[in-house]
């Protein structure tokens, strides 16, 4: 994923807290998935208008680590849902 791409869930894609599980999921129509608390801080900074980037330095910021870590490790993790169509990714 380049640093200017900005990443949004598309519609009828949500985050949500499971109550029976305790813990983040990622709904779709007819598909879910199970987040783990990595998962869920970079998707909580998915907000469709920042870009790649952006969100990359927030988090980075907010867990005081390396953000080439912070990129390499959300890159791959956003991309994978990308691949699953949980995720729609526009050039800025």
């Amino acid at each position: 994923m380049l640093a200017q791409e900005v990443p949004s869930l598309p519609r009828g894609v949500r985050l949500h807290f499971d109550k029976v599980r305790s813990t983040w999921v990622l709904l779709a129509p007819e598909r879910a998935v199970t987040l783990d608390d990595i998962g869920h801080a970079i998707l909580s900074e998915v907000d469709g208008a920042r870009s790649f980037g952006e969100i990359t330095a927030a988090l980075a910021e907010k867990y005081n680590a390396p953000a080439e870590e912070i990129a390499k490790d959300s890159a791959g993790f956003l991309g994978a849902l990308r691949d699953r169509r949980f995720l729609d990714v526009v050039s800025a």
